[in-house]
């Protein structure tokens, strides 16, 4: 059967089964985030964050929604402020773009510093990949799967620092239920000895800002006075004191009239 959207997808036994797992991630992560503003690119009939604390949440797609919290818009030109979003979920956004590139630099400008990027992909090193090379009509398989690697690449070359991740649906692409039980015990195998082979990959990355102080010595004629001042007047008291007697005793030698000395 094809699918001609990734909601529609998202509907079959096998797009169900994927959803779950990205669901129980997200999840997890999603309640140690805080802030106040988070966006959803993409997806929105599904509520991906909605464990999320932050009380301000939006969904972003190009296509029109009955959702309250909706805006229509392109992924690389986001309707918002600079430096005004706390946390943005991308689910599989990267493997249906035209162009990754500008959709992650628009993703760097509206997030804050330290503000949280969750990246969820299909990993075309996986079964799913596999699949991808004779199936290439329909979702998810007429897109471009970008591998982890990469991703991390780009993520890093804009200041991004990954923080955490998995993977997961280690199972064959199957469409039907029975099948996927029978090949369930991939699943905790999957994570032990081959993660690299999951079929989607799920990343959290931080925003990483440097930021640069420059710290200029202070040094100033007037202290360097008032500090050697007081090394020069110990100095020449331990120091004057025995010369001054060592003279007087020398002359006092010679002389066979006492000497008075002043210094």
């Amino acid at each position: 059967m094809i699918h001609r959207s990734l909601h529609d997808w998202f509907k079959s036994p096998l797009g169900e089964y994927v959803l779950a797992r990205e669901q129980a991630w997200l999840d997890t992560v999603a309640p140690d985030i805080f802030g106040f503003h988070a966006i959803q690119l993409g997806l929105p009939q599904f509520d991906l964050l909605r464990e999320s604390r932050i009380v301000h949440r939006v969904t972003v797609s190009p296509e029109p929604s009955f959702q309250r919290s909706h805006v229509q818009a392109q992924f690389h030109e986001l309707p918002f402020d600079a430096h005004s979003i706390d946390l943005c979920v991308m689910p599989h956004v990267l493997d249906f773009s035209e162009n990754p590139h500008e959709v992650l630099r628009e993703i760097d400008r509206v997030l804050r510093p330290e503000g949280r990027l969750l990246v969820i992909g299909f990993n075309p090193w996986s079964m799913f990949g596999t699949r991808k090379l004779w199936s290439t009509s329909g979702f998810p398989w007429q897109g471009q799967f970008v591998t982890l690697i990469r991703i991390k690449d780009w993520l890093q070359l804009l200041g991004f620092e990954p923080a955490s991740g998995r993977l997961a649906c280690y199972i064959p692409p199957c469409d039907t239920e029975k099948w996927q039980r029978r090949f369930g015990f991939m699943e905790p195998t999957g994570d032990r000895w081959w993660r690299v082979a999951g079929g989607v990959y799920m990343l959290e990355a931080i925003k990483r800002v440097q930021g640069m102080r420059l710290i200029s010595p202070a040094w100033s004629d007037q202290k360097l006075k008032s500090e050697s001042l007081p090394l020069r007047q110990d100095m020449s008291s331990h120091v004057s004191t025995p010369i001054t007697h060592r003279v007087c005793r020398m002359q006092s030698a010679e002389r066979p009239a006492p000497v008075i000395c002043a210094w």
